[in-house]
């Protein structure tokens, strides 16, 4: 068993085949178990496969370059009785189904959940301000994000302070609020706060929570080399390269 026998698998799965190779398959199929035995194997890997991952780029992707390979080197003939064993038809499956996946993963993008961890907020007292302060601050570390929106828009309006307003849009960002925290990022990266290059950070991550890779690429290309979170920076522009 050999390439030729995963892409005729597929190309059968696909509704590729011409309606002579069709018959001529099925015929296989009934003449050789083993075969039989091997597609259906196959066939539930392969079910397996689309139902994890859909019918995404990198899954056609992969099957595109498989035929390509498979065109190099194999010649398309009719297909041949071989005797195997069927632990080895099962073994082979396997192995297809497993580089695929391999192939999968390592050609995928980054995705926001990978680089996603807010820092813990901690409030200095503010006057007036103070007890919805700290109601902010344990509703946004308990990731009860949408209440701490809630407070954090009451407190702005005693307290612009960079640090309330960035933390107000890592709420915001966090409840998919993307316009709304995109408008505060902007906001901070303009000015001269200690939470510029958080912001752009920040900015960055709501580029990549929308698959917009080239903006967040450009956003993270703007954060100096001296940022405290620098590591994560330069993981992440290696993950878009």
């Amino acid at each position: 068993m050999n390439e030729e026998h995963f892409l005729e698998f597929d190309e059968y799965l696909q509704g590729e085949m011409t309606v002579e190779d069709q018959l001529a398959f099925e015929q296989q199929l009934k003449d050789q178990p083993d075969l039989a035995m091997a597609f259906e194997t196959y066939k539930e890997m392969h079910l397996h496969l689309e139902n994890k991952f859909g019918q995404t780029d990198e899954l056609n992707a992969f099957k595109k370059n498989l035929k390509g390979i498979s065109k190099e080197h194999f010649k398309k003939s009719k297909p041949k009785v071989i005797a195997l064993r069927p632990w080895y038809y099962v073994v082979a499956a396997s192995v297809a189904v497993l580089f695929g996946l391999f192939f999968l993963n390592q050609n995928s993008n980054p995705t926001f959940e990978d680089y996603n961890q807010p820092e813990t907020a901690f409030f200095t007292e503010r006057g007036e301000a103070n007890s919805n302060l700290k109601l902010a601050q344990d509703a946004f570390n308990a990731k009860r994000y949408k209440e701490a929106i809630s407070f954090f828009e009451t407190i702005l309006k005693v307290d612009k302070s960079a640090e309330i307003q960035y933390f107000y849009g890592v709420a915001l960002l966090e409840e998919n609020k993307l316009p709304e925290a995109e408008t505060v990022f902007a906001a901070l990266k303009t000015g001269n706060s200690i939470y510029k290059n958080k912001a752009i950070w920040s900015l960055a991550l709501t580029k990549l929570k929308q698959k917009d890779y080239k903006a967040c690429k450009e956003l993270l290309l703007m954060i100096p080399e001296d940022y405290e979170g620098n590591d994560q920076v330069d993981a992440l522009l290696n993950d878009l390269d």
